[in-house]
């Protein structure tokens, strides 16, 4: 019996370490956002250099129709005239494919942009990727991009149910010298 726990215990520290250290480095605060173009839920491109000018929450998230996905995203879409006024815009990603996204929008009543990398290349490039081997999904984070490029605020702590208005919040923060230089 000792030794299937020691085992079990060996198994569980394996797999950690290769968790820890399959993950690529978040980016820092005041560094250039990583560039990209994935397809969106309707198969159109997006690309981060569209949104020069405007504020971009772009958000991570592991799967579509999953509880705290969902809630997420719901609270992201109930706020959407929130982020308007801001001049921002929400860019939800993850790893599922376009067809996952265009099924999740319909039965969500999303309508604000969701884009998949399916070969986890943006999710890496954002250290946003969680690689168990066998299963790779999106970690939970947001990069809170300035209309400049730069990523402004990095959150790897998320609550689905609270993000959004953190999010406001923090741009509301963010802008108040932006409106000082007028």
């Amino acid at each position: 019996m000792l030794r299937i726990v020691l085992l079990v215990i060996v198994v569980i520290v394996a797999v950690l370490v290769f968790w820890l250290t399959s993950r690529s480095a978040t980016p820092a605060e005041g560094t250039a956002a990583p560039e990209f173009t994935l397809p969106s839920q309707d198969g159109s491109p997006v690309s981060l250099k569209d949104y020069r000018g405007r504020w971009v929450v772009l958000y991570f998230y592991p799967k579509d129709q999953t509880p705290g996905c969902s809630r997420e995203a719901h609270n992201f879409q109930a706020d959407q005239s929130k982020y308007a006024e801001r001049n921002a815009v929400v860019l939800g990603v993850s790893v599922d494919n376009v067809d996952s996204h265009k099924k999740f929008c319909a039965k969500e009543g999303l309508n604000f942009k969701l884009l998949a990398d399916a070969d986890y290349k943006v999710s890496g490039a954002y250290g946003s990727l969680i690689n168990l081997g066998l299963v790779k999904f999106a970690a939970r984070h947001t990069f809170l991009i300035d209309p400049d490029g730069k990523i402004a605020r990095v959150y790897t702590s998320v609550d689905p149910a609270k993000h959004s208005q953190e999010v406001l919040a923090e741009l509301d923060v963010l802008k108040k010298p932006e409106a000082s230089k007028r």
